[in-house]
């Protein structure tokens, strides 16, 4: 019996070694530092930095190398989890995500994960969760009850109220982002201001609250606006002008045979905003028509002066004063930038004059005819446009 005892001692010996050298194998391999400044706070630091340039694959490098150095970093996990989002990986990213907000110790490393999260589901909203709103909610939440004075959270809660349309919301979060004073200061600061001039402009329709968070709208957006927010359509049904159809002698030149009909696009029949582009092309508006290639080209930009072309051509129609097309020709410029030769002058003149247009820069008085036009400040010329057209 004690051969037997002696003979099984060093067998469990051996199987207990065998356990720990094979979880040990398990176990993530740490990189060891190879200079002052290779720790993984330098590295989540540097890929926070090129995650913010849109260099996603050197940020995710730097993010891996921060893990090398210590397999349970938070932060890392939070960054790698933004890249994937970036990149459009949002199952990878949620992964990594979850993983960050498992591995943190400390008040601010959760709140830091969990501002992530929030990130997260607002770049990929439905591609992230069904529930992506709800889901920001909770991990927002979470965050201000462990610092009520983040910022951060109070930030990207505020982007993600307004990418869900909630307005009201949104402006309240980026207000408490400005009265904290402490971070974000600056991207609220403007996030507010054009919160404030979407509720001034009032979108009425789903598509006009989506349209109002465009940096440059296209022609298919000033399309769905004309005929969403502005009801263009039935405005011109409305206030058609009267027509002369008294007896025309045949030797004054009528032609019988000849038919206006305003070109059909052809790159249209996919688009997603196909209908409200068809109804303003049935309507011949001056700027807006397709082109002589029968092409639309609706994700093409709108300049300033192109839209003050459009306005000025919906007001003569629905006002009937034709006068308004050569008003200001011959009259000098009052914008540096603005020649009185130019085709679209007379048009910038029309809708400056009456205030539904201004100039882009109040300093200089520069009216930028060529620059963009965002979809907040279009809603807003609609709605300064309405009531000299509803009278």
């Amino acid at each position: 019996m004690k051969i037997k005892h002696n003979i099984m001692i060093p067998i469990l010996v051996g199987i207990w070694l065998t356990t720990i050298f094979s979880l040990q194998g398990c176990a993530p391999k740490v990189r060891p530092s190879e200079s002052v400044l290779d720790t993984p706070e330098h590295h989540v630091h540097s890929g926070m930095k090129l995650l913010r340039l849109g260099k996603y694959d050197d940020a995710l490098r730097e993010f891996e190398l921060a893990k090398e150095l210590d397999p349970k970093f938070s932060r890392a996990y939070v960054g790698s989890g933004l890249v994937f989002g970036k990149k459009g990986d949002f199952k990878q990213g949620l992964e990594d995500m979850k993983k960050g907000i498992g591995l943190a110790e400390t008040k601010e490393e959760k709140v830091d994960a969990n501002v992530g999260l929030i990130q997260l589901y607002l770049l990929g909203k439905e591609s992230a969760h069904k529930d992506w709103l709800k889901k920001a909610q909770v991990a927002y939440q979470s965050a201000i009850n462990l610092l009520p004075g983040s910022s951060a959270a109070h930030y990207y809660m505020g982007e993600t109220y307004k990418e869900a349309l909630n307005f009201e919301k949104a402006s309240q979060l980026f207000k408490k982002v400005l009265d904290i004073n402490d971070g974000y200061v600056v991207e609220a600061n403007d996030a507010w201001k054009l919160i404030q001039k979407i509720q001034r402009a009032a979108p009425g329709t789903k598509i006009g609250k989506k349209i109002a968070l465009v940096d440059q709208i296209t022609r298919a957006d000033i399309a769905a606006l004309f005929v969403q927010e502005l009801k263009i359509d039935d405005l011109f049904a409305k206030k058609t002008k009267d027509f002369d159809t008294s007896f025309k002698s045949p030797e004054k030149g009528f032609v019988t045979e000849r038919v206006v009909k305003t070109p059909t696009a052809l790159d249209i029949a996919d688009h997603v905003l196909k209908t409200d582009i068809e109804a303003v092309i049935a309507l011949g508006i001056k700027g807006i028509e397709p082109y002589p290639d029968h092409t639309f080209k609706p994700d093409q930009k709108i300049a300033r002066a192109e839209y003050a072309m459009m306005i000025e051509d919906i007001l003569i129609r629905v006002t009937g004063d034709e006068k308004l097309a050569t008003k200001f020709i011959g009259s000098p410029s009052p914008f540096p930038d603005l020649r009185d030769d130019l085709p679209y002058y007379n048009a910038v003149m029309v809708c400056t004059t009456r205030g539904i247009m201004k100039a882009k820069d109040l300093t200089t008085g520069e009216f930028d005819p060529m620059g963009s036009v965002s979809g907040a400040d279009a809603l807003l010329i609609i709605r300064k446009l309405e009531p000299l057209i509803n009278r």
